[in-house]
């Protein structure tokens, strides 16, 4: 079983639904990941945002919320230095306010993943340099 993995948006709205193109590949690394999945509000806010015609993808959010298999310990009052910092850093890509959340959550939980479906995280580094460990299609 895999641990310590941060979730993106990708993988959150693939699970969910059945059309989406990556959806096997979400379900399968779901079923190997030990929850909880660390992630933040704007990782929610997005998914609630692509699945909003889907209310049976909302409130199965919520039920994940619930039963804490999504943790939400990121605060971004407490890293906001650190997030718009590296949004100004990759501007040029550019980087969502998500995204700069996940890198920074990422250098926080000890020996951790990031599941994604987004190319641009392996541009992305953390504030020591270092390249983002992933889990994604390819």
């Amino acid at each position: 079983m895999i641990q310590n993995v941060v979730l993106d948006t990708g993988p959150l709205v693939a699970f969910l639904d059945a059309s989406e193109e990556n959806h096997t590949f979400a379900v399968d690394q779901f079923r190997e990941i030990r929850p909880p999945f660390y992630t933040c509000e704007p990782v929610i806010a997005e998914a609630c945002y692509l699945l909003r015609r889907q209310p049976r993808a909302i409130d199965q959010i919520q039920r994940f919320l619930r039963a804490q298999l999504l943790s939400l310990s990121f605060s971004l009052k407490m890293e906001a230095e650190a997030v718009f910092n590296l949004m100004r850093k990759y501007r040029n890509v550019p980087m969502s306010l998500a995204d700069a959340c996940l890198v920074v959550l990422v250098e926080k939980i000890t020996d951790s993943r990031l599941f994604t479906l987004d190319a641009d995280f392996r541009i992305y580094r953390t504030s020591k340099g270092k390249s983002i460990r992933t889990l994604s299609p390819g």
